[in-house]
């Protein structure tokens, strides 16, 4: 595990983002909130709040940090559903990893809950979206 006692304690945010490809038949009763497994992007929202705050538990060497914020959004997109993950904290370390996870979980809840309807879900595009605070400042993905 690295050392982060001698870091400074700062005001750290990432931002995250995936996408849950399906048919549109499929997104359609995701939206509409009538798969049999119920209300998916509800539950997926939970679960990728979870994910977050359970990151040091499923990532070998994660440091355990305090998370003052986790918001989970999931969007209609033209493929499937986009899910997006901002986390904050105030801590010696940064929250990419815990951004990440949150995404990862939302979209394999969503995964879960239509696999029933349609076999061929797709998770796709895990990608770190912008991270600040801390030594190295803010860090933008290029589109």
């Amino acid at each position: 595990m690295v050392d982060v006692g001698g870091k400074a304690t700062t005001a750290r945010e990432a931002v995250a983002s995936g996408l849950v490809r399906m048919s549109a038949q499929t997104r359609a009763l995701v939206l509409a909130r009538e798969l049999p497994k119920g209300d998916v992007l509800e539950v997926a929202r939970v679960a990728g709040i979870m994910g977050a705050k359970r990151t040091s538990d499923l990532i070998p060497l994660c440091h355990p940090i305090g998370i003052d914020s986790v918001h989970v959004e999931l969007q209609e997109h033209d493929e499937g559903i986009s899910v997006t993950s901002t986390v904050r904290t105030t801590q010696k370390t940064g929250v990419e990893m815990e951004a990440l996870t949150a995404v990862s979980v939302a979209a394999l809840t969503i995964y879960d809950m239509v696999k029933g309807t349609e076999r061929g879900v797709a998770i796709t595009d895990l990608v770190l979206l912008k991270k600040s605070g801390g030594r190295s400042g803010e860090w933008l993905r290029n589109p």
